[in-house]
């Protein structure tokens, strides 16, 4: 059970050193990966590896695990769905399914998971984490997002970018040096429309990865316009983003002890609809923000 997604850290499926060292860090979803990170040649490896380590290793309670399969447009999905969840489905919270171009997408990983889940007899239904990479999902992102299953939109940046032909701006392409071609924020549009459909259908939204794993005041700087704009979390690429990551998308005790004030000065009045603290109003829509904030921490 995946009890909130700040931080998810993206780990190539073939590669097995890198899984112990995932599995013992801070961060709150291991993404174990079947696509982008690995190369054509180890797509089978990769597939074995992820079994092997996940009906191996030991899963501190408040981690998430997800397995992100290849595209349906591949040769590997179905087997990558059928062979992981066979084995290893009760360790698994997500399946993270890339390109997700359409809710059609969806429903087919969706009925594999069906197919699969009442073979095994599970009662335990995984859930399906929607990338959002190109320009023909953004026109299709409501109906994807009611989709059987859906549990988070995913903004995937490098390939959007590659889909509406943007310039690369950086050698990763995954939002580095964006202010160096566009006078502000680069992706304002895209990523309002995913949380804002996100939210729509109470789902989460998660950001893409900051390609410079070394650069962590950039990646703070890009974390706080994910938070800012309504995302709940961002992948890592790297252990060493986790903390940055984790800091940006937890309340600060300063946020904290506000948001308490405000709850505390409703229950003093009750049925107003707004009250006065320090010499600014705070109305119930105010009210609701400080309850989701205090609910989140608790």
């Amino acid at each position: 059970m995946i009890l909130r997604q700040r931080s998810t850290l993206s780990v190539p499926g073939h590669i097995e050193k890198m899984h112990a060292k995932a599995f013992a860090s801070s961060v709150d979803v291991v993404m174990l990966d079947l696509e982008d990170s690995v190369p054509v040649e180890a797509k089978y490896l990769a597939r074995g590896q992820v079994v092997k380590t996940l009906t191996s290793v030991e899963v501190r309670k408040d981690l998430g695990i997800s397995v992100r399969v290849n595209g349906t447009d591949t040769p590997y999905c179905f087997r990558d769905v059928i062979e992981v969840v066979e084995a290893a489905g009760a360790k698994i919270d997500s399946i993270v399914l890339p390109k997700a171009d359409s809710a059609g997408d969806v429903h087919f990983l969706s009925r594999l998971l069906d197919g699969i889940e009442a073979e095994l007899g599970t009662e335990k239904q995984i859930a399906i984490d929607a990338s959002i990479e190109s320009a023909l999902a953004i026109e299709n992102i409501s109906e994807i997002a009611r989709a059987p299953r859906v549990r988070s939109l995913i903004f995937g940046i490098a390939d959007y970018s590659a889909s509406i032909g943007a310039k690369l701006s950086s050698i990763s392409g995954h939002g580095e040096e964006d202010a160096e071609v566009y006078p502000g924020h680069r992706w304002n549009y895209v990523m309002s429309k995913i949380a804002q459909t996100a939210k729509a259908y109470n789902l989460l939204a998660i950001d893409s990865p900051y390609g410079n794993f070394k650069d962590l005041l950039e990646l703070g700087k890009s974390a706080k316009m994910s938070a800012a704009l309504g995302f709940d979390g961002k992948w890592a690429i790297h252990p060493s983003q986790i903390e940055t990551i984790n800091n940006v998308f937890s309340p600060t005790s300063e946020e904290i002890d506000r948001a308490n004030r405000i709850l505390e000065a409703a229950r003093t009045n009750p049925g107003r609809g707004a009250v006065a603290i320090d010499g600014r109003m705070v109305d119930r829509a105010t009210i609701r923000l400080a309850k989701k904030l205090v609910d989140s921490v608790r």
